[in-house]
């Protein structure tokens, strides 16, 4: 396959991203672009995905509005999830038809597995958990309590090309999800890296840097 491309775009509101990837899946199906990762920010969002049920969000969307919150349906997998700053998002713009038979669990078993490396470059053991799409912090036996999702992912197609992708909580509020249940997941509770490895305010555009890095250089060893 061609090389594999990973960009750092800062942080785009929520329409503005979804312009950048139609234009990217474009010119991915058209062979001007390779392979790519879009990494980026959004400023606070909640988003519906196909399979998302309404009763999932759990606050109005005009009182999500009156706290600067949007709202959008969009056309990825998955239910319902919230972006805000400190998290990074991830747009993955790949052929999955370029890369051997065309199987879309694989595709979604590869960004697990790309995001579990990157965590582990960072000494934060992670973990998938059958049945779920995501990934989840490894407690220690005997786990207590509800298990602890740090990344969600929801990915759409046209064609074979994907996009849409992962959301990674780093310093992210967490109190923004409980206008939500994330992923339509009630039996699981939230966290963040910066929450998991007891990282302080100070740290955290450091925390955000060495995440990016981390996450960059674990997709670029999964999809190069």
């Amino acid at each position: 396959t061609a090389g594999f491309q990973v960009e750092w775009l800062g942080c785009v509101p929520y329409d503005e991203a979804l312009e950048t990837q139609s234009k990217a899946v474009e010119a991915r199906q058209c062979g001007a672009a390779g392979d790519r990762l879009l990494l980026l920010e959004h400023p606070p969002v909640i988003t519906l995905g196909r399979s998302a049920r309404r009763e999932h969000l759990l606050v109005h969307p005009e009182v999500l509005a009156e706290r600067g919150i949007e709202v959008h349906q969009v056309n990825r997998g998955g239910d319902v999830t919230y972006h805000a700053p400190g998290q990074l998002v991830g747009y993955l713009i790949v052929d999955l038809a370029s890369r051997g038979p065309a199987d879309v669990h694989r595709f979604l078993r590869r960004i697990e597995s790309a995001l579990i490396d990157a965590l582990s470059r960072l000494s934060l053991p992670a973990r998938r958990i059958h049945g779920w799409t995501g990934v989840f912090v490894e407690a220690p036996p005997p786990a207590v309590g509800a298990p602890r999702k740090i990344a969600s992912i929801g990915v759409g197609l046209r064609g074979w090309v994907s996009f849409h992708g992962f959301a990674l909580n780093v310093t992210t509020d967490l109190a923004g999800f409980e206008a939500i249940v994330p992923c339509g997941l009630h039996d699981v509770e939230m966290s963040s890296v910066a929450r998991e490895l007891g990282a302080s305010r100070g740290r955290a555009r450091e925390l955000e840097r060495d995440t990016r890095a981390a996450v960059s250089e674990a997709f670029t060893h999964q999809f190069s």
